[in-house]
């Protein structure tokens, strides 16, 4: 009788989320885990804030201790290994900078850097020195950095009101140490949305695409940014990958969107095309 054949070791797409905890589900690492899940990938987590929210918005946040986010990426990158890392909400100064040696000790080059600073809600999640320390310590380490134009505006210290404008806000990102920025336009008043990706080589692509009619936008920076991070890891090229990141949150909103959670702004769904969708 022959033996039994072993299975052919398979190492799947390593993805790593920095980011705090939304105990509604609709954003931070919850959701990147989703988005992961969704897009083939195995989801890693360094926790660094907890905050108590639900659609209405955020109403608590606690702290992870720095030398505990640092430990959390080195245990996971020491082990199971890591193709591509995004970070969200970071909270405090200490913990960019603990972020950032971290990433230099596991030599994590694929980095997408969401500069979550403003919930939907309107709550300030990032001080000035938390948003200037990133600048310092992260965007130069970041191969993509995903600023909405609220985020854009206020790293800037400009309005952002067009297109036009938003072109020179892409290019006045890149001199800040950016080498690629991926500027939302969701916030433009205007049917067609248009998302610009620039980088520092200069590549230029406007991705445009429909406005959803929906309620239902909780999390849209976070799954974006995860997106993105899953295809690079999946090994796609940094246009691909915008691309495609923008394609699989167009689709998660549009499903989301006959969802009824909640009694605020609610989430995506992140199961959008999938079996498993709960549209379905």
């Amino acid at each position: 009788m022959p033996a039994p054949s072993t299975p052919t070791a398979h190492i799947p797409p390593r993805t790593l989320t920095i980011a705090g905890s939304d105990s509604g589900g609709g954003a931070g690492i919850q959701a990147d885990l989703k988005t992961f899940a969704a897009l083939g990938c195995f989801g890693m987590t360094a926790i660094t804030a907890i905050t108590v929210q639900n659609t209405l918005g955020v109403s608590g946040v606690h702290a992870i201790p720095p030398e505990i986010v640092g430990a959390q990426i080195d245990a996971v990158a020491s082990d199971l290994g890591v193709d591509a890392a995004k970070t969200g909400m970071l909270g405090s100064p200490e913990i960019v900078h603990a972020v950032a040696a971290a990433l230099d000790r596991c030599s994590l080059t694929q980095l997408v850097v969401d500069p979550v600073m403003i919930a939907t809600s309107g709550a300030t999640l990032s001080s000035h020195d938390t948003a200037r320390a990133m600048v310092r310590e992260l965007f130069p380490r970041a191969r993509l950095v995903t600023p909405n134009l609220i985020e854009a505006a206020w790293l800037l210290g400009r309005e952002i009101h067009t297109e036009d404008q938003m072109d020179a806000a892409a290019e006045a990102l890149l001199q800040l140490g950016c080498h690629a920025v991926l500027l939302k336009g969701g916030h433009l008043d205007q049917p067609i949305l248009s998302d610009l990706l620039l980088c520092a080589d200069g590549t230029r692509e406007v991705i445009r695409h429909p406005r959803i009619a929906t309620r239902n936008l909780h999390g849209t920076g976070c799954t974006l940014a995860a997106a993105v991070t899953a295809h690079l890891a999946r090994g796609l090229g940094l246009t691909e990958a915008g691309r495609g990141g923008i394609e699989y949150v167009t689709q998660a909103i549009a499903a989301g969107a006959r969802w009824s959670l909640g009694r605020g702004n609610g989430p995506l769904d992140h199961g959008a095309g999938n079996a498993c969708s709960l549209s379905r």
